[in-house]
């Protein structure tokens, strides 16, 4: 009994499904995607022609320069330097027509090389920092004479033009060459002290020149005065005029209503 049943299920199966395939059919309208390729017939393939067939950049875009006729770089915007005209801060040393502060133009030389406001060569009033003959008009220091003779020779000796060295805004003169080296080396330590003005006026707050037969050495150092009568009252108190001396020196120099004795007799500056 089991068995029939069984048999008979199979076969009415099989008779179902034959009849819902054999119902299926396929017109040439709808087409089997399977059976051919979709883009055989008249169904627009997106492949069938490759759609870069015809290359958009085939004509390049850029095939005619589009900046060949407003191309900034076309021509160099440097070409005509824009500094050429008097606008180029550099086409000129900005220094040379700018008033300098200083003796010379510090744009001529390093201005770093040396100060060249470092050595003044006259107070604020406009007193020399080193006595030269104002009668002479040579700015020659101590009259011309070594001032390291002094300390070679223990003696003034004349310099000679044939060796001269500029130091502090005068001219120094000296009687050998040896002489010259040894000032060049060192002004300081053989250069007269107050810049070789009178030791004795300036202890009395006075400015005097000097003549280079009133000298004398203390401690290591060149003092000079205004005459040989003066040298005498110096000595009376070296040490206390040295004092007095140092204590003005150089304020003295931009004391406005100090006074300055020449040979030829008193000056007020």
């Amino acid at each position: 009994m089991k068995i029939t049943y069984l048999s008979t299920l199979v076969a009415a199966s099989i008779v179902s499904f034959t009849t819902v395939i054999g119902a299926t059919q396929f017109t040439s309208a709808q087409a089997n995607p399977c059976a051919a390729n979709p883009c055989a017939s008249a169904i627009v393939n997106p492949c069938a022609a490759n759609p870069c067939a015809a290359n958009p950049c085939a004509a390049n875009p850029c095939a005619a320069n589009p900046c060949a006729a407003a191309n900034p770089c076309a021509a160099d915007p440097c070409a005509a330097d824009p500094c050429a005209a008097a606008a180029n801060p550099c086409a000129a040393n900005p220094c040379a027509a700018a008033a300098n502060p200083c003796a010379a133009n510090p744009c001529a030389a390093n201005p770093c090389a040396a100060n060249p406001c470092a050595a003044a060569t006259q107070s604020e009033v406009g007193i020399p920092v080193v006595f030269s003959d104002p009668q002479a008009g040579d700015n020659l220091a101590i009259r011309g004479y070594d001032p390291v003779a002094y300390f070679t020779e223990g003696a003034p000796v004349e310099g000679s033009g044939d060796y001269e060295h500029d130091w502090n805004g005068v001219t120094w003169r000296f009687s050998t060459a040896a002489n010259k080296e040894l000032f060049a080396s060192n002004p300081e330590a053989y250069a007269p002290q107050y810049g070789g003005y009178c030791a004795k006026a300036l202890s009395e707050g006075n400015i005097a020149s000097t003549v280079p037969e009133a000298w004398d050495i203390v401690d290591g150092k060149l003092y000079l005065n205004y005459s040989l009568d003066v040298q005498q009252q110096w000595k009376g108190d070296v040490p206390g005029n040295i004092s007095k001396a140092d204590a003005k020196w150089p304020s003295i120099l931009d004391t406005s209503t100090v006074v300055y004795y020449d040979t030829v007799g008193a000056v007020y500056f």
